[in-house]
């Protein structure tokens, strides 16, 4: 078994950690004022939506075993059998990504992206230059990424092969 972190860029713990601290001083400023217990019941229960969403799709993890390819998270793992894998490649996102639904960059990017050479993808990686294209055989495509991409991607063909 194989297992590779998936480690975030600059550019998304400055994100990350700047968006964190406006929502909470934002909160901390609303709960402060008088007479906004609706305001801040809206925006308490939209952090932690935000949280939540992030729990169940930031990427950790990448890691391979003999059946699947797997997507570690917080609170889930997706997992993709090496059986439905047609073809893997060392690929960036490229600077024309556009994000249909998802992260740009909070605690990583997830979710769907678009790019006119590559079509629709689901994303989850956390900086670009780490990335690795997978296509199943049905068509759908994952943008993955995590540390010593060419080593997995490496072990994962030699999966495919077999």
């Amino acid at each position: 078994m194989m297992k590779k972190q998936v480690v975030l860029s600059s550019y998304c713990w400055i994100i990350s950690a700047l968006s964190t601290a406006l929502m909470c001083g934002v909160f901390v400023y609303a709960l402060k004022r008088p007479d906004n217990d609706l305001a801040v019941w809206i925006l308490g229960a939209a952090i932690v939506v935000l949280f939540l969403f992030t729990l169940c799709y930031m990427p950790l993890s990448i890691s391979l075993d003999n059946e699947s390819l797997n997507i570690n998270r917080s609170l889930k793992i997706k997992s993709i059998p090496v059986a439905e894998i047609m073809e893997v490649k060392l690929c960036a996102p490229t600077m024309g990504a556009k994000r249909i639904c998802g992260s740009g960059g909070w605690f990583g990017w997830y979710g769907w992206f678009s790019e006119k050479d590559l079509g629709k993808y689901f994303a989850y990686y956390g900086k670009a230059s780490d990335c690795f294209l997978v296509t199943l055989k049905n068509g759908k495509k994952y943008m993955l990424g995590c540390k010593d991409a060419p080593e997995m991607v490496n072990a994962i063909k030699e999966k495919i092969n077999q």
